[in-house]
């Protein structure tokens, strides 16, 4: 069911703001986690997102076992014990940059931009406000930003074997390179 809603918001952006739409199937998010005996990375090269140019209309879907780690052993547990992955396969952002009229798309430059939205990682919901920079470059635009969440708000638990080895706030980067859609 979230996968049709999903798909039908995707559809409406891209319909809506045709020519002003710029989407990609190769955007990238990192993860990282600093606790005191370990840091744990992880890069997913697979985010699928959307922007309306127009609206400020902005979502991005992921499949939680496309993160690759540096360690087999890591990926496996974040996949069957942390974010259950069979459970809950994605996560997504339904949401908002705020402040697009600030946004000049046929101007090279970077535009700080506020992205407000709902986040779903783990079947848990949150609303979440971040701030970001959409990069205008010949044509092309890169949505970026720097968060962090904590993974208890996910209702993502650490067993006390593992707490020393995992943060309990996690640090994530955007990277998602837009291009126009076209027909």
């Amino acid at each position: 069911m979230k996968r049709i809603i999903f798909i039908s918001l995707l559809a409406m952006v891209m319909l809506t703001g045709y020519g002003q739409t710029f989407v990609t199937k190769t955007g990238f998010i990192r993860f990282y986690s600093d606790s005191p005996l370990e840091k744990i990375e992880a890069i997913n090269r697979t985010v699928n997102a959307a922007l309306d140019a127009s609206t400020g209309d902005f979502v991005f879907r992921l499949l939680m076992k496309s993160f690759v780690f540096e360690k087999a052993l890591m990926q496996e547990h974040f996949n069957e014990n942390y974010v259950e992955s069979d459970k809950f396969p994605n996560a997504t952002f339904l949401g908002k940059v705020t402040n697009i009229k600030e946004v000049n798309f046929a101007k090279d430059g970077a535009y700080p931009v506020t992205v407000n939205g709902k986040l779903t990682i783990h079947g848990v919901t949150k609303e979440i406000n971040e701030q970001g920079t959409l990069e205008v470059k010949n044509g092309m635009v890169s949505g970026k930003a720097k968060f962090n969440i904590a993974l208890a708000d996910y209702k993502i638990s650490i067993p006390a074997s593992a707490t020393d080895n995992i943060a309990k706030s996690i640090e994530i980067h955007v990277d998602v390179p837009l291009e126009k859609f076209t027909k």
